[in-house]
């Protein structure tokens, strides 16, 4: 009898699909290693402080020249979910201030992921330079801290007074409105923010010796980015036109037109302001919203009288100086010239020099990087690469002696780390290293992704990293994975990622392909780094979806491959990449056979969610392009992932497919996260959901 059942067990398993192979190495291990972030320098001794993420432990380090000696600044010894972030120093270089926690929901409800009773407030910090228990300043985010100490805040949409050291009472500056982006003028005197009323808003200078505001030229536009020049004399201000109550608006499902905006120049103590530039009319001239979301800010005041934007004007996101007197409007000057996109970019004390990253380079690679480059403000000359090869840098801070350089930087086998050199590179780049690197974090196990290169049926070139399972076999075909990123402005890089969200993605990638699987992350049209036609293709997301063609097309390359088992292809991915593995099963069943939808996006129009003022025939190709109408032809199994406090997908996104999928038979599995938000903060959620998602 135990023969016979040992017969039928064979010929059991030699009917089954192959399971995945076994990792040489747990999810845990490759999710170990600390996560660096908020690099900052300080204005005067040479000094560097950066958060750490030690697995759900967050913390600040910090390190002085010319011995960068590593040291850990906060003790802050458990996961509570509570991020760091706004890292400031002191003009004095004695201490830093910083943001504890996340910031209300529509409810006006803190995240809370632990499910703590007692819950959780953001707020604003101090700790000295020498260390010690750090100090709450007051609930609230966005400091600013002046020349002489000062720190101002925003609480509750309002701007806030208060010492660096904690001492004294919080004073509220009382305006109409949501005030935001304080800017204190170099000598610490007055301060700018923008005062936010709904269809317009304006510049604002509070004095507090006598505690009087002014407007700078109001009007029914709404102006932002306050910017002082050196002598604090001026503002330079960023204009945008007011448009008609009925205009569609909505990232996601409105109609593409040309955003207009012009640099405006304020002479303060006049209060009196005029243009000095402004965009074209065409959809590239539009308002670079990227830059100002995650590069170095759309507009800065420089040396020698200038200004240095951001702007897509000939089709890729670079930067230009201008000369702040404004007498031409043609004296815009190109400085980060080629067919590659500026990210992040910093300046010299002196400001004198611009340190950049970028995926400009002559390698085919360098558009699947970032490195990092230096130029002269005033123009003049080509910028000078200060990192090569397949490496990936970012967050560059220039310190305090004008020569050196600290930045974080990562490559396919070591998420980031924190390096410093000198902006000529003439020695190799020290890693700042903390102590805190995991002994067992798997480096030598991880496999190099290759960059592949295909068309997709219309002609568009298109991008992705292929992660080889490793001891592939000649002959042998395994099962493929095609991971599709959220944003959808983001790209994926040959490489760990500088965002948080995406170096987990990519520890997942690798963890999948040590089990076996063949896993390709596909950049798809939307994305950034391939220009602005790419950026802002037609047709894209609830305009008629015209990204899922590249999903398509990328799936019928791994079914092509001779060392991929065409019939076992799935996808995963989160937000925008939940959306666009929800639409693959929906609409493609017979070629992508299982998925697994982190917080994706399911019905664009649903409770207004993304649009206003959005004309019928548009609301029903939004709903056309989504999900929720594919469910007849959804024939795929699924796995759900949510957290019910998601802020950027709502969660009826999910609550509604399920229900409408429940009616249809499809197999479904669900993970529901209670209190956790769309980037999960703990630790422990990122590997609960992982784990299932790979056994899915």
């Amino acid at each position: 009898m135990i023969r016979k059942e040992l017969f039928a067990l064979v010929i059991l398993l030699f009917f089954l699909p192959c399971a995945p192979a076994q990792s040489s190495f747990t999810l845990e291990q490759v999710m170990s290693a600390p996560f660096p972030a908020n690099l900052t320098a300080s204005k005067t001794g040479g000094r560097l402080a950066w958060t750490l993420d030690q697995q759900g432990h967050r913390n600040i380090w910090a390190a002085e020249a010319p011995e960068f000696h590593v040291r850990q600044l906060t003790r802050y010894d458990t996961d509570e979910g509570q991020p760091l972030s706004d890292l400031h120093f002191s003009a004095d270089g004695k201490a830093l201030v910083f943001v504890r926690g996340e910031g209300k929901n529509t409810a006006g409800q803190s995240p809370n992921p632990t499910s703590d009773s007692a819950g959780f407030e953001q707020s604003v910090w101090s700790i000295a330079w020498t260390g010690g228990e750090p100090k709450k300043v007051d609930a609230g985010d966005s400091p600013a801290i002046s020349a002489s100490g000062a720190v101002a805040y925003i609480k509750d949409h309002q701007v806030w007074l208060a010492n660096v050291d904690a001492s004294g009472k919080p004073l509220q500056i009382v305006v109409r409105g949501k005030s935001e982006d304080p800017q204190w003028s170099p000598d610490g005197t007055k301060l700018a923010f923008v005062s936010s009323r709904t269809d317009h808003a304006f510049i604002a200078v509070y004095d507090p010796s006598n505690k009087s505001l002014r407007y700078l030229s109001p009007s029914v536009d709404s102006d932002q980015t306050p910017r002082w020049s050196p002598d604090g004399k001026f503002i330079a201000f960023i204009r945008r036109p007011a448009a008609p109550r009925d205009k569609p608006e909505g990232f996601f499902i409105a109609p593409d037109v040309p955003e207009p905006w012009a640099v405006w120049i304020a002479d303060v103590p006049k209060a009196s302001a005029r243009e000095i530039w402004h965009s074209g009319k065409e959809l590239t001239d539009s308002f670079p919203t990227m830059a100002e979301e995650t590069g170095g800010g759309v507009l800065n005041w420089v040396s020698d009288d200038r200004l240095i934007i951001a702007s897509g004007q000939d089709g890729w996101q670079h930067l230009y100086s201008l000369a702040a007197d404004g007498k031409k409007q043609e004296n815009l000057i190109l400085l980060t010239p080629g067919s590659c996109e500026v990210e992040q970019w910093v300046f010299s004390p002196d400001k004198q020099t611009m340190v950049f990253n970028s995926n400009c380079g002559s390698a085919k690679e360098d558009i699947d990087h970032r490195h990092l480059s230096r130029v002269n403000v005033a123009g003049g000359s080509e910028p000078v690469r200060i990192t090569t090869g397949d490496s990936i840098e970012w967050s560059p801070v220039v310190l305090s002696n004008g020569k050196s350089t600290a930045y974080l930087g990562s490559d396919a086998k070591h998420p980031g780390r924190p390096f410093v050199s000198t902006l000529t590179f003439d020695f190799s780049p020290r890693w700042l290293d903390s102590g805190t690197w995991p002994a067992d974090f798997p480096a030598d196990h991880l496999v190099i992704p290759q960059q592949t290169i295909f068309h997709s049926d219309d002609g568009l070139e298109l991008h992705a990293q292929l992660f080889l399972p490793p001891n592939l076999k000649s002959g042998e075909k395994r099962p493929a994975l095609l991971f599709l990123h959220g944003g959808p402005m983001r790209q994926m890089l040959l490489g760990w990622h500088y965002m948080y969200y995406y170096s987990n993605c990519y520890a997942m990638n690798q963890y999948l392909a040590s089990r076996g699987y063949m896993v390709m992350a596909l950049n798809y049209r939307s994305g950034i780094g391939y220009g602005h036609s790419f950026y802002e293709a037609p047709g894209r997301a609830g305009r008629g979806a015209s990204e899922y063609q590249d999903v398509v097309v990328a799936g019928k390359y791994l079914a092509a491959r001779s060392d991929v088992d065409a019939k076992h292809i799935g996808l995963w991915g989160g937000s925008y990449g939940g959306y666009l593995t929800a639409l693959g099963l929906g609409r493609n069943s017979d070629l992508f056979a299982a998925g697994v939808d982190l917080h994706g996006v399911h019905d664009w129009p649903t409770d207004n969610w993304d649009g206003k003022n959005i004309p019928a025939e548009l609301t029903k190709l939004a709903h056309t392009s989504s999900p929720v109408t594919a469910v007849d032809t959804w024939r795929s199994p699924v796995l759900f992932i949510h957290g019910d406090d998601d802020r950027n997908v709502i969660f009826t996104q999910t609550v509604d497919l399920i229900a409408r999928l429940r009616d249809k038979n499809v197999e479904i599995e669900q993970l529901i996260f209670p209190d956790e938000i769309h980037d999960f903060l703990l630790h422990r959620s990122w590997l609960a959901a992982y784990h299932p998602g790979s056994d899915f």
